[in-house]
């Protein structure tokens, strides 16, 4: 029995695991039920290799017309060339018939900004040599030149440099050089006017006017020279302005007490003049020198200092002049009342020898 009941449970569970291994089965939908999704084409992407050369082409041209003064000289091509140039700047990146206009806009302004600095090099160059020689020619002019001809030398060498890189198209190097030619002339400039300003002073004997100044500006001038000398032409132009500026400075508080002391000059020899009864004896020539020297006062007070000196000078000599007429004029009629007074005596005695004889005639 015991048999039967093993078997029985054998074959129940060989059912149970038949039942759970049979794999289920679905029905496959129809292929007509299955929708048609074919992806669209997609835009083709514009190609910009070639507008990007362009476009650095055309910056190129366009910063070397910009550096010779383009702008300046072609204006009506330039802003034309602008146009063009900005035109393709706002044109799509991302469409290819916007790209292809970009590109045709980017090489014609390319162009037109070679043509521009073509034609402006040589107007550039012409003003920068216009400048330099008159600058040079300024300079020449102090006539400091047959002092210090080593400091002339050097500019002209720079200068002579500049023509040389011209003539072999080495257009920024030419540019350089002039300009720092330029820069050299315009410090040997501006340092021979500071340089004569003094000279001024001292022959003038103005030190002592303004010794602070002056001091100041000696040392801002050998400062400039030393500038010069390292080739920092900027900073020898920025020295030898201020040496010019505390110079004169000095120059000016020289001549302002220099006027007033002439003044108080003029005004004594006015006073000796007026003690002298000069505006009564020479009434006329007192009056000239008055004239002379209200227009010293006038200049003195608009701060005209240099001629205010120079009426004051003026005047003193003219109230001086007026003063010896007094004198003379004065001594003039002195003796003729001496004299005038001896004749009178003169007659006197004659009178009385007269007056004696016929006395001594009637005895």
């Amino acid at each position: 029995m015991k048999k039967y009941v093993i078997l029985f449970l054998a074959l129940v569970l060989f059912g149970m695991v038949s039942c759970k291994s049979t794999p289920t089965t679905t029905e496959e939908p129809s292929r007509s039920t299955v929708p048609d999704s074919t992806p669209a084409a997609e835009p083709e992407t514009p190609d910009l290799g070639p507008l990007n050369r362009a476009l650095a082409r055309a910056e190129e041209a366009r910063k070397k017309a910009q550096d010779f003064d383009g702008p300046a000289y072609f204006s009506g091509e330039w802003e034309a060339a602008e146009t063009q140039y900005s035109g393709a700047g706002a044109l799509s990146r991302t469409n290819k018939a916007d790209v292809q206009q970009a590109l045709v806009l980017y090489n014609s302004a390319a162009d037109a900004y070679e043509g521009i600095f073509r034609e402006s090099v040589p107007l550039y160059a012409q003003d920068r040599e216009n400048e330099i020689l008159s600058t040079r020619n300024e300079v020449i002019a102090t006539g400091l030149t047959g002092q210090f001809p080593e400091y002339l030398y050097k500019a002209d060498m720079v200068s002579t440099a500049a023509l040389a890189q011209y003539k072999a198209e080495d257009y920024y190097a030419a540019k350089d050089s002039a300009a720092s030619a330029l820069s050299m002339y315009t410090a040997l400039k501006t340092g021979a006017g500071a340089y004569l300003t003094r000279q001024e002073i001292v022959n003038r004997n103005f030190v002592h006017y303004d010794s602070e100044n002056f001091s100041r500006a000696d040392q801002a001038g050998l400062a400039a020279v030393n500038s010069y000398d390292t080739g920092e032409n900027e900073r020898a132009i920025s020295e030898a302005e201020e040496a010019a500026l505390r110079y004169k400075l000095a120059l000016d508080a020289g001549w302002a007490s220099y006027a007033a002391d002439r003044g108080a000059i003029a005004g004594a020899e006015r006073q000796k003049a007026l003690d002298l009864k000069a505006n009564v004896a020479v009434k006329e020539d007192f009056n000239n020198a008055l004239k002379i020297y209200n227009q010293a006062e006038t200049a003195l007070r608009a701060k005209n200092h240099e001629q205010a000196a120079a009426l004051y000078i003026q005047s003193e000599s003219e109230f001086a002049a007026a003063g010896r007429m007094a004198v003379e004029k004065r001594r003039i009629a002195e003796e003729a009342i001496r004299l005038a007074e001896e004749k009178m005596i003169e007659s006197e005695e004659n009178a009385r020898n007269a007056e004696l004889i016929l006395e001594g005639g009637a005895q």
